[in-house]
C-alpha cells in the first residue's frame, strides 16, 4: 500500500505528464475520485490521496485541526513524491485546502475548486450542524444514510437507491469516527483565507451546481469572484458531488482548464 508522511495514496497516469493532485471533500477518501481518474489519468499524472485522520491513512490527528494543517498534508506528500509543482482539484474542502497549499508554498501550478467557499454560508453553517446533531444523538450509521442527501440531487438518489444502500456497510466500516469527524467538520466552519494574500493566488478554474443542496451556488461565485481573472463554470444539475453525478461534463470541463 503506498503511503508517505502517513498519507495513503495512488498514482495513477504517465509517470513523466503534467501532476495533478485530487483533494476530496469531507468523506477524505481517494476512492471518491473514481468517476474521474480514468480521463485525467489519459493525460496527467494523478495523485488521489486519503486525508489524515480518514480512509488507509494515519488516523491521528493534532488537537486543534486547521485547513492549514490539511495544506501542509498536500505539501510534505508533493515533497515526497518529488514532486516541486502540480495542478489540484480539490471538492468543496479540498478546494479550500488548494487554497491554503498555494498561499503557503506558490507550489499550486492551477487550481480547480468545486463547489468551494470563500464565506461560509449560514445555510451551510446549518447544514453541518444538522450533520453534527445526528452524529451525535444517532450514530454513525445515521449520519451517513443522510450523507447523499448534502450531495446529490433527489432525482439521481432515486435512481442509485440500490448503489447507495450497497455501499452503506463499507462507508460505515471506514468511518474515521466521531471525535475525527467534528474535528473535521469544525476545521471547515472556522476556514478563512487571507484576504491579502488571496489575489496572489494561481489561475482558478470555479465549478459552482445550482442545486447544490449543501453550498449555496451564490456562495462558489463569491469564491470565484476573489480571484483575479479566475473562471467560473455553472453546472445546472449535479448537486454538491457534481463530478460524481456528471463525470463526463466534469472531466471535459477541467482537462479543458488545465490544458489552457
Amino acid at each position: 500500500m503506498p503511503e508517505a508522511t502517513g498519507l495513503y495514496y495512488e498514482v495513477h497516469g504517465p509517470a513523466d505528464a503534467p501532476p495533478v493532485i485530487l483533494s476530496s471533500g469531507l468523506g477524505g477518501s481517494a476512492g471518491y475520485w473514481t468517476p474521474n481518474i480514468p480521463a485525467l489519468a489519459a493525460q496527467h499524472r494523478v495523485i488521489a490521496y486519503d486525508h489524515r485522520g480518514t480512509g488507509r491513512s494515519d488516523r491521528a490527528l493534532p488537537g486543534n485541526l486547521s485547513i492549514a494543517d490539511m495544506a501542509q498534508d498536500v505539501l510534505s506528500l508533493m515533497d515526497a513524491l518529488e514532486i516541486w509543482r502540480a495542478s489540484l482539484v480539490g471538492h468543496a474542502l479540498g478546494g479550500m485546502i488548494g487554497i491554503e497549499a498555494a498561499l503557503a508554498s506558490g507550489r499550486i501550478e492551477r487550481l480547480v475548486a468545486i463547489n468551494a467557499w470563500r464565506t461560509l454560508s449560514p445555510h451551510t453553517r446549518r447544514c453541518f450542524e444538522t450533520r453534527l446533531a445526528l452524529l451525535r444523538a444517532a450514530g454513525a450509521e445515521a449520519f451517513l444514510q443522510a450523507q447523499p442527501l448534502f450531495l446529490f440531487p433527489p432525482d439521481w438518489i432515486a435512481s442509485h437507491d440500490a448503489q447507495l444502500t450497497a455501499e452503506l456497510p463499507r462507508h460505515l466500516a471506514a468511518f474515521p469516527g466521531a471525535e475525527t469527524m467534528e474535528k473535521r467538520i469544525a476545521a471547515v466552519q472556522a476556514y478563512a483565507p487571507h484576504h491579502s494574500a488571496i489575489a496572489s493566488l494561481p489561475p482558478l478554474l470555479a465549478i459552482a451546481t445550482r442545486d447544490d443542496f449543501l453550498v449555496p451556488f451564490a456562495s462558489s461565485r463569491e469564491l470565484a469572484a476573489s480571484f483575479p481573472g479566475a473562471r467560473i463554470e455553472t453546472f445546472k444539475w449535479g448537486g454538491h458531488a457534481c463530478n460524481v453525478t456528471d463525470p463526463d461534463h466534469f472531466n471535459r470541463i477541467v482537462l479543458e482548464f488545465l490544458r489552457s
